[in-house]
């Protein structure tokens, strides 16, 4: 298990989701807390990088840093177009 940081640009960003991207966004929070590295690189040129990218909802990405010895994922941005 990990422990869920977020940063406070990614809770204004939360704060500011419609509804429908809320549900999504805490499935997204367990998988964060459970399986983190099954993101996607953040930099493709660099696939073992622990800065990573997840898909959520219809149109989320969040943007994560996995801290494999502290055991903690920090979540940097949320974006929602």
């Amino acid at each position: 298990m990990y422990k869920l940081i977020v940063d406070p640009v990614a809770e204004e960003q939360i704060a500011a989701l419609p509804d429908e991207a809320l549900r999504p966004l805490a499935e997204l929070f367990t998988l964060l807390e459970t399986a983190p590295w099954s993101g996607t690189p953040y930099n493709s040129a660099k696939p073992k990088a622990n800065m990573l990218t997840h898909a959520f909802g219809e149109r989320g990405l969040a943007t994560y840093v996995a801290l494999e010895h502290q055991r903690e994922t920090y979540l940097v941005r949320i974006e929602w177009p």
